[in-house]
């Protein structure tokens, strides 16, 4: 049975209708999953943040604040974000050592440095499920 022009164009508007409210439904499941990206990277960060700081529970969000904002704004912290935005020192590439395994930066406490400071000592990789530890 062959449908009337009528027919035709009520089909095709609801078939839009439908495409519209599938548009709407991944732009709000977009809009969703950018959320939880960035909520899942503000909580790792203060992870971070808090891991780094000894008895960081201690201080205000203001102190903290204060923290970053002092030591953020120097030459020195300028050019070591200057070099992260390097492609050369992009995270997902890896390292090698002279024999051409894999070597993974550890950040380890020392002993023998009362106030805690963390040195940088590179190692190679046994696994691929090796992760840097701190």
């Amino acid at each position: 049975m062959a449908k009337t022009k009528h027919e035709r164009i009520a089909s095709i508007e609801e078939q839009i209708a439908q495409l519209e409210n599938q548009r709407k439904q991944l732009i709000q499941k977009q809009k969703e999953d950018d959320r939880k990206a960035r909520t899942r990277r503000l909580i790792e960060r203060g992870a971070i943040l808090e891991s780094l700081i000894e008895n960081a529970d201690s201080y205000t969000n203001e102190q903290i604040k204060t923290l970053l904002e002092r030591t953020i704004k120097t030459d020195f912290a300028n050019k070591i974000i200057a070099s992260l935005k390097q492609p050369n020192n992009q995270p997902t590439q890896q390292k090698t050592n002279p024999t051409g395994q894999p070597v993974t930066t550890h950040t380890t406490k020392t002993g023998s440095n009362p106030a805690g400071n963390r040195n940088q000592t590179p190692t190679a990789s046994l696994s691929k499920g090796t992760r840097e530890t701190g």
